[in-house]
């Protein structure tokens, strides 16, 4: 009976924590993404203005590229309330993907057309296999887990002169890396990065853009996917930020 009685009372305390921890994720994903629709949303009120208060001045060719732009920024707020609803549950067993058969090269040409729209000035080396690579994952969720890598080296990598995407093929396993050749972060902060207690200590600058969906719902994608996301210390400073994704889905195909 008292066996009985522990056990029971270990699964209550296993179920509290397990809830606590996802409404903490639950709140770190709202407050991630009222900065990720700011961005946008500040950019189609400023192209808008512009062709309000400048309608017969500007040429035809401006009031394209303006016209472009808010098309751009209008998509990525689609994306971001799609993802917001894939991602409201976040505990991988709740996580809802969309996995198809993604060709390596189309991701990361989508992911740098993304990323040099809003960063122009910054470079990406870029390191993939020659060979062709095709890889099981909800596509737009991992699009959006490199953009938020990208971007904290950005936004949190002061005196950066390098950015670096690479994938490597080892087995059956597809790994990605975003590193950088900036500050890089404590170590003792390293263990914290994907559980959403780092921004408590360390408010982001709320004049910059956001900080994507958050490291910690990375994270739960990712595992979602059934692959691992860590961070380390880079060999020559800097930060590596890496995760690993199964190259066959469950079917073993």
């Amino acid at each position: 009976i008292m066996t009985s009685t522990m056990t029971t009372q270990i699964k209550r305390q296993e179920q509290m924590k397990a809830e606590a921890e996802k409404e903490r994720m639950r709140g770190n994903l709202l407050r991630a993404v009222s900065h990720d629709l700011r961005t946008p949303l500040t950019s189609i009120y400023g192209a808008c203005s512009a062709m309000r208060d400048n309608f017969d001045a500007l040429p035809r060719q401006t009031h394209m590229k303006l016209l472009s732009d808010v098309c751009a920024d209008a998509q990525w707020l689609v994306r971001m309330v799609e993802n917001l609803l894939s991602v409201t549950r976040v505990d991988t067993s709740t996580v809802r993907l969309s996995k198809n058969d993604t060709v390596l090269e189309e991701l990361i040409d989508a992911v740098l057309v993304k990323f040099h729209k809003h960063y122009p000035d910054i470079d990406v080396h870029v390191e993939i296999p020659e060979e062709f690579v095709s890889i099981p994952m909800d596509a737009m969720l991992i699009s959006q887990v490199l953009m938020n890598l990208l971007e904290n080296a950005v936004f949190h990598a002061k005196g950066m002169k390098n950015l670096w995407l690479r994938v490597e093929v080892k087995g059956l396993w597809a790994y990605f890396y975003v590193e950088d050749d900036g500050c890089g972060i404590p170590e003792e902060k390293l263990p914290k990065l994907f559980t959403g207690m780092l921004g408590s200590e360390a408010p982001m600058d709320q004049s910059r853009s956001s900080m994507g969906i958050g490291l910690s719902v990375c994270s739960a994608i990712i595992k979602a996917h059934g692959g691992e996301i860590w961070a380390n210390k880079r060999v020559g400073g800097g930060t590596e930020v890496g995760f690993r994704l199964e190259m066959e889905d469950e079917n073993g195909e």
